[in-house]
């Protein structure tokens, strides 16, 4: 196994394998095995540790005891084929699997690790809050600090409240629009994910201005209904609702940049008028920087395009990830007039036991705290080495594919169609060629490089990945773009 950069390895001594750590398995002492009861050799040794299971072995068990095995589909491998890696330590860039085999990581935790892995400034500030206990069920001043943290970086953000995952931020922002509004339409954009409320999942009707359908079992078709489904980039689309709907429309939500269909940015401007054209209407505007708050830029995408675009003001935004540093912390805010109506202000209701943990924020503040400017340059230069990398050995081989860039998150979209021009769409992301990727991905994870098991997820890089973790990714791509190019439609 590859020693990982600034950690010691193993002793060199031969005994078995006992535990995980951060580079794998340590190892047992090296002192000689005591005798224990008599036999008729005169003394057995103590029982070898029985077999390290596989993980093949733990997902079987994971399957009998969870559905599908997993507590998040996507881990389930389902898109890509195979079996799961059950992670079993993390440090740097690199993470280690049950079995004891170490990957360069690229998934980042889906984007929290920002620093890296285990962070020893986030380490020491979240063993520093465990010990001063685990949850008080009560304010703390952490949180306002981590609140003060957010509203310095993001001007549109005046007052913040905490909750603990990103479906929780966008559902309790939907609400709050709603509440603020008096109305109940909502409209999002095709292949933008906001979450797993009931709300959020549908797909869209017949048209450009009809109402959607359950996009899950389990949702009724009447909450579906008070979603309306437009495509994205395509503001014509967006006005069409507006002039049919638009006394009746609280909110657009729509992810900053979209990061869950694959990577596909806003077009220039698009963000500005979209805010612009539900402000004509009355309806507010639900930036959901999930994804990308502070891991684009210390202020997220809206900071990125406030330099490009001029700065504009969504009503509400909603954060994840980052703001926890790996824990599960995340927020909804936006202007104080409108924050001001969640109770206990006001008359929308929200509410969490453990909203703004102490131990959770406090790996949020280390987590803010550290990520500079030095920080986001380097996640730029590396996310732009590694795509750039990626695309060359699949040209190499004549693999048609588009590279996509959201600041420093980027995807691979495969195919001619994207390759002769930008991908604006769900839809164009959906006729892609899909199949082309979970060869290629194999090839990668076969190597020792961790993907995101899906197509249509965004890849993350860390500020520690440095050269010798970019060099294992480079060294591993041809074989993998080879799979690709060879790769056949099931």
């Amino acid at each position: 196994m590859t020693e990982t950069p600034g950690f010691e390895t193993a002793p060199s001594s031969p005994p078995q394998p006992t535990r995980p750590s951060s580079r794998g398995f340590e190892t047992a002492p090296s002192s000689p095995p005591q005798p224990t009861r008599p036999s008729s050799r005169g003394f057995e040794t103590a029982p070898s540790s029985p077999p390290q299971p596989t993980n093949a072995d733990l997902f079987a068990r994971a399957q009998a005891a969870i559905p599908g095995g997993v507590n998040s589909p996507v881990r389930a491998f389902r898109s890509v084929g195979g079996t799961p890696r059950f992670l079993v330590s993390a440090r740097g860039p690199y993470v280690t699997d049950a079995e004891g085999r170490e990957y360069v990581d690229l998934v980042a935790g889906w984007g929290p690790a920002i620093l890296g892995h285990a962070d020893p400034r986030v380490i020491e500030a979240v063993t520093d809050a465990a010990g001063r206990g685990l949850s008080f069920g009560s304010s703390t001043p952490a949180e306002t600090e981590l609140a003060e943290l957010v509203e310095a970086r993001v001007a549109p953000v005046e007052q913040l409240r905490l909750v603990s995952t990103g479906t929780e931020a966008t559902m309790s922002a939907i609400r709050l629009a709603r509440g603020f509004t008096g109305r109940d339409l909502l409209v999002k954009f095709a292949g933008h994910y906001h979450g797993h409320s009931d709300g959020l999942l549908a797909e869209a009707g017949s048209g450009l201005a009809t109402f959607a359908l359950p996009g899950s079992a389990g949702v009724p078709a009447d909450i579906a209904a008070l979603t309306l489904v437009v495509p994205y980039n395509d503001l014509d689309a967006l006005a069409a609702v507006f002039a049919e709907h638009g006394d009746r429309i609280a909110a657009v939500i729509v992810e900053a940049a979209a990061a869950n269909m694959g990577v596909v940015p806003p077009l220039p401007g698009f963000n500005r008028a979209l805010v612009e054209l539900a402000h004509q209407h009355g309806a507010l505007v639900i930036s959901d920087e999930v994804l990308t708050g502070f891991r684009v830029s210390a202020a997220g995408w809206w900071g990125l395009e406030a330099v490009t675009d001029g700065a504009y003001t969504p009503d509400l935004m909603t954060f994840g990830k980052v703001i926890g540093g790996g824990m599960p912390v995340a927020a909804l805010g936006g202007r104080a007039e409108i924050m001001q109506r969640l109770a206990p202000l006001g008359p929308v209701y929200q509410a969490g036991t453990l909203s703004g943990n102490p131990v959770a924020v406090a790996a949020g503040i280390a987590t803010l705290r550290a990520a500079d400017d030095e920080v986001y340059a380097r996640l730029d230069a590396t996310a732009s080495i590694i795509g750039a990398a990626v695309s060359d050995a699949l040209a190499a081989e004549g693999v048609a594919h588009r590279v996509q860039h959201a600041g420093s998150l980027f995807s691979f979209v495969f195919g001619a169609e994207a390759a002769g021009a930008e991908v604006r769409d769900y839809a164009t992301v959906q006729r892609q060629e899909a199949w082309r990727y979970a060869p290629f991905f194999h090839a990668m994870l076969d190597a020792g490089v961790s993907l995101p098991p899906s197509v249509f997820e965004a890849w993350f890089v860390t500020a520690a990945h440095d050269e010798a973790a970019i060099g294992r990714v480079i060294d591993a791509l041809p074989a993998a773009a080879r799979a690709a190019a060879s790769a056949r439609p099931s």
